[in-house]
């Protein structure tokens, strides 16, 4: 009982002597954790974390216990440990430091000009019927559409188009033996960007087996920008959605416009995308 309370006199002692620097250091330090393990659950690097954060308990322990041949060793495992993190984790990395660069400093910069509520309800409309005409004649289909974070790198890799929308388009260029069919559709700034894109795999373990090579690319695109990606199945016709490395599979079109409007709509503040999952 003697060593709570003396615990209880410490810790309020300390306490008692924090300025307002310290507690705003520690609060600060904290919401930093706090946001980097949300960025990481339920991703290979949160194993990854538990497996660092139990070598330095080890190493700690090896050094209090003088266990000095397993000290030397954990210790110089750690050291080369840190530098093949950054390499196996180079995609994270860049995931992380481009969703810090997505933060809005409104008082450094100014908004762009913002896309009329009327042309972002046209071009929604006309991707919904493209996609749902697609799946009705299980004509399989992949479409992109950028948001903050630019991918012309990808678009880059397919043809050019630079085209109004409409859904006769979208339609046509997915029509099996035609000359872009196979490859994604970029969409940016309310224009069809380019066709027959390339776009990178997913190296996701926990997709299930039955999906494609067009489910783990529309994945994969999504783990390295903050685009939205449509997918339409060509074995069963199912619309899925990807954001941020999630797959969510058979979308019915009236949730699918809601989605879409409530991640495309200007002169609000933008809703999180997944808060509360992607059905709020």
């Amino acid at each position: 009982m003697s060593n709570i309370n003396s615990f209880l006199v410490g810790f309020f002692d300390i306490i008692s002597r924090m300025s307002i620097y310290d507690a705003l250091d520690i609060t600060i330090v904290a919401y930093i954790f706090y946001k980097i393990f949300m960025f990481i659950k339920d991703t290979r690097a949160e194993q990854v974390l538990k497996g660092i954060v139990l070598l330095l308990v080890a190493t700690q322990l090896s050094e209090t216990f003088k266990l000095h041949t397993l000290y030397w060793i954990l210790l110089k495992t750690l050291d080369i440990g840190f530098l093949a993190a950054i390499i196996i984790f180079q995609p994270e990395l860049r995931a992380g430091l481009e969703h810090i660069g997505r933060t809005k400093f409104n008082f450094f910069t100014k908004s762009g000009i913002s896309t009329s509520e009327e042309e972002i309800s046209h071009t929604i409309e006309e991707i919904v019927e493209a996609l749902y005409s697609l799946s009705r004649q299980k004509i399989g289909a992949l479409i992109i559409m950028e948001r903050k974070t630019k991918i012309n790198d990808i678009i880059n890799t397919g043809t050019i188009i630079d085209s109004e929308i409409s859904r006769q388009l979208l339609i046509n260029i997915f029509i099996p033996n035609t000359p872009l069919h196979d490859g994604a559709v970029i969409i940016g700034d309310s224009k069809i960007k380019a066709a027959a894109c390339f776009l990178p795999l997913t190296q996701s373990k926990d997709l299930s087996k039955d999906l494609g090579t067009r489910h783990r690319a529309g994945v994969g695109v999504s783990e390295v920008s903050d685009c939205i990606t449509l997918i339409v199945s060509e074995e069963t016709g199912d619309v899925s959605i990807a954001k941020s490395g999630k797959l969510y599979r058979d979308i019915s079109k009236e949730r699918m416009e809601n989605i879409l409007r409530s991640n495309f709509k200007t002169g609000a503040e933008e809703k999180s995308f997944l808060k509360g999952g992607i059905f709020r």
